[in-house]
């Protein structure tokens, strides 16, 4: 069963009301999360790169460099490695390398956010994250119904296995939402920035963007670690993960390896099997009485679906976060002008000729500099 419904400044919302039992559980989980969660946290911008080839239809883009990365040019650096990484291993001719190398010539040295190569459009994307909060202003844990592995891996290389956030993933406004999909993006569209802690071209450029890209597509969820000490706000404290269980075992190794090591109680040059866990079972550190709460805190993460562990006053949540992308006539939103780049585009990798050949060796300006 489905329908059509459309918000102010868009256009029409496939509506598609669910009928398969885990999709019902889904909407219904959905609609307990929209009756507590009754305000919005919006970080701020996250950046990608999207691609439309002629094999995409319609209005549809495909995400080839992740839409996780804080400012516009580490997506047009995730650009460059990609269509490098294509002329080295994938060109199959001369002609189809120097394309893609002139591509990265480009990147290398120009502020590029669009550029077409090969019959395909290459754009960096902007999207903005943002996480549900309750009347007590608390961020939303992940639902019952989100994503879990049937058995958790917990082993150090168990990361490289999961899945990647974004990957293979298309963007197409026209595909049918659920009745909940539908409401959340509906009541969306009008998002803009507000308030004195905002510089004005900031806000005059999300108000803008209201006009020139007035719809908005809805990314899959994601998960990070947020922090809080005493009542103090939620603060990041990891980049976006794909699922519930990736975010826990994110903050497992962050409370049991890398805390150790930023306060002191594990020598940095220490054997990387060393942590937390490992000198408090074995009760040989003199520090063991501050590695304790550590340990005991990734140890609860490990009991079911825990989403929440404290170590001496911070408090460390497992968020539910979700992205949107602004949409107009010609596709998702680029980067705008009040966006701001941490560094300027650059060479990332080494020479390669239109043979395929890479050249290693440095150039005559860097032998006269070095």
């Amino acid at each position: 069963m489905s329908g059509q419904s459309v918000g102010p400044g868009g256009w029409p919302v496939v509506v598609r009301v669910p009928v398969e039992p885990v999709e019902a559980a889904m909407e219904a989980d959905a609609l307990d999360a929209a009756a507590r969660n009754s305000a919005l946290a919006v970080r701020g911008p996250l950046f990608g790169v999207a691609a439309q080839g002629v094999e995409d239809g319609g209005r549809r883009w495909r995400v080839v460099v992740e839409v996780t990365h804080g400012c516009p040019q580490e997506a047009r650096d995730g650009l460059n490695s990609l269509l490098w990484f294509r002329a080295k291993d994938e060109a199959k001719t001369t002609e189809e390398r120097r394309a893609l190398l002139a591509a990265v010539a480009r990147l290398e040295s120009e502020v590029v956010d669009e550029l077409a190569v090969l019959d395909t459009r290459y754009r960096v994307v902007r999207a903005e994250e943002y996480a549900g909060l309750d009347e007590h202003g608390d961020i939303e844990r992940p639902r019952p119904t989100d994503p879990e592995p049937p058995a958790p891996d917990w082993s150090p290389g168990a990361g490289a296995r999961s899945p990647r956030i974004d990957d293979g993933l298309v963007l197409d406004p026209d595909a049918p939402l659920s009745p909940l999909q539908a409401a959340e993006r509906l009541s969306l569209r009008p998002l803009v920035y507000t308030g004195s802690r905002f510089p004005e071209p900031v806000l005059r450029d999300s108000a803008r963007a209201v006009e020139t890209h007035p719809d908005v597509l809805l990314m899959p969820t994601a998960f990070a670690i947020v922090e809080r000490s005493g009542s103090g706000p939620w603060t990041p404290g990891s980049g976006l993960q794909a699922t519930a269980h990736d975010a826990r075992r994110v903050l497992s190794f962050a409370l049991t390896w890398m805390e150790p090591r930023t306060r002191g109680l594990i020598p940095y040059d220490a054997a990387r099997d060393v942590d937390a866990t490992t000198l408090v079972a074995a009760n040989t550190s003199p520090a063991v009485a501050e590695l304790a709460p550590f340990a005991r805190a990734a140890e609860r993460l490990r009991e079911g679906r825990c989403n929440e562990v404290e170590v001496n006053g911070t408090v460390s949540r497992i968020a539910r976060t979700r992205r949107l992308l602004r949409w107009g006539p010609d596709g998702p939103e680029g980067p705008r002008p009040s966006d701001i780049n941490t560094h300027a585009p650059e060479a990332l990798h080494p020479r390669l000729d239109e043979g395929g050949t890479v050249h290693f060796e440095q150039s005559a300006e860097d032998e006269a500099t070095s």
